[in-house]
């Protein structure tokens, strides 16, 4: 595994950010799915168990994360049976930067009976267009109003249409081959990317993410699909379908405040 291909490195007890986890709104501050993926990693390898799914993952980023050493602590607070939740926190300088919160559930017997569903679900690019990927690569992007549906350019979707992305997202930490967990906390924070994306960029920061799996993915690839985006005097609450190829496998939903004034575009 190449060690340069990842969001964070070891530093001693702790972690330091790599280039690829270097925030696109500021070089001083520390990316989403780089602190998303962290607190995934170290609460599921604190307190995850066998035969249990993490199946809420809630994540608030409730202070800048500065490119600097960063620091995990983790606590069980319920280890039952059938459901067992734990804790995380991001420290700098002794200062929290960010919390979260998993919930583990037991897999257990479907109860009988037939329940409503989203009618459609969402696609990958087909294997016409892109075989599986075999090592973290770029997003493909797709939308509705894009002639060819998906492609590897940012620029080729900054409209007003629905969104998704597919993609084999890199390691959290650098040598580390990500869970499936936490592939899909990193990709699940990009719901702020596909919702809140329009004809002039992106204009909103997600203050947190919560992620609520059905089952994990199914190999690497992860897929994010826009279901809707609601904002009003600058706060934005947005939803998408997580998939992979065998289909939908949850729901994410962030919140968002206006960054207005550093305004992301990709066309340009």
């Amino acid at each position: 595994m190449n060690e340069s291909i990842a969001f964070l490195t070891r530093d001693g007890d702790g972690f330091s950010p790599l280039p690829l986890g270097i925030s696109k709104w500021s070089s001083d501050m520390i990316n989403g799915p780089a602190l998303t993926g962290l607190l995934a990693r170290d609460i599921e390898n604190d307190h995850g168990a066998e035969g249990f799914v993490p199946a809420r993952l809630t994540v608030d980023l409730f202070r800048p994360a500065r490119a600097e050493r960063i620091d995990v602590v983790t606590r069980s607070v319920r280890t039952g049976n059938r459901i067992r939740v734990a804790d995380g926190e991001l420290l700098q300088k002794g200062e929290p930067v960010a919390r979260a919160t998993v919930v583990f559930l037991r897999r257990g017997v479907q109860p009988p009976g037939e329940l409503w569903t989203r009618p459609e679900s969402p696609q990958p690019p087909p294997l016409s267009l892109l075989e599986p990927l075999q090592a973290p690569s770029h997003p493909w992007i797709g939308s509705d109003d894009h002639p060819a549906g998906w492609s590897p350019s940012l620029g080729d979707h900054e409209g007003a249409s629905r969104k998704r992305i597919w993609q084999y997202q890199v390691p959290v930490v650098a040598g580390e081959e990500p869970s499936p967990f936490v592939r899909a906390a990193m990709v699940g924070e990009t719901t702020s990317l596909m919702t809140n994306w329009g004809t002039e960029g992106i204009g909103f920061i997600n203050a947190d993410l919560t992620l609520a799996l059905s089952r994990l993915p199914e190999g690497p690839e992860i897929g994010l699909e826009a279901d809707n985006h609601i904002s009003v005097d600058g706060i934005s609450i947005s939803s998408t379908t997580m998939f992979d190829r065998l289909g939908p496998i949850g729901t994410c939903i962030v919140s968002a405040l206006s960054n207005a004034q550093r305004q992301l575009g990709f066309a340009r």
